[in-house]
């Protein structure tokens, strides 16, 4: 006969590692910030992609670091009316047509306040032909007590891509000469 205390602490045991117990990421830590984000990204059929995070000035305020921020400010002031700028496509899901299905949010590294998140995106429609394609990392940074995205990371076709080496290469090539 099975005894009682037995049965009790195995079924304690069973409830505490059940989903419904386990912690859902605080939404103002790193993973949390991102797993909110990718939420949304990823309702419906995943389509609208992530392009929230920096349509506008006030969005950036909100989801980027004040530097990141002021950097993209440059980029939108020295780009020509009716242009695109650096950024023509959404860092967030990694396309020009977002289709995000499912993400995996993977902590890389805190220190701090700095923080290494990883994201992992799967599509409904393809996968891509590079396994690096599907992983976004996002470098955060502690600003006044928030987590703030400092630079976004990828790959096409296996080569890397940062938005902040991005926007400084727009910015140099964009920069007027100095007279003498």
């Amino acid at each position: 006969m099975i005894d009682r205390r037995f049965l009790l602490l195995g079924l304690a045991g069973v409830l505490a590692a059940s989903p419904l117990h386990a912690q859902a990421p605080s939404s103002n830590e790193p993973v949390g910030i991102m797993t909110a984000i990718y939420t949304r990204v990823a309702k419906g059929k995943g389509e609208d992609g992530g392009t929230f995070v920096i349509e506008d000035k006030a969005a950036r305020a909100k989801y980027l670091s004040k530097s990141l921020a002021a950097q993209w400010a440059k980029m939108d002031a020295r780009t020509p009316k009716g242009e695109v700028g650096a950024i023509d496509f959404d860092p967030v899901t990694n396309s020009q047509d977002p289709d995000v299905a499912s993400f995996k949010v993977t902590p890389e590294m805190q220190d701090g306040d700095k923080a290494t998140v990883a994201v992992s995106i799967r599509g409904h429609r393809t996968e891509r032909k590079e396994q690096a394609d599907d992983i976004i990392r996002y470098d955060l940074v502690r600003e006044a007590g928030q987590w703030k995205i400092d630079d976004i990371r990828g790959a096409v076709d296996g080569k890397p891509w940062s938005i902040r080496a991005m926007l400084a290469e727009f910015l140099k090539l964009t920069e007027k000469p100095k007279r003498k």
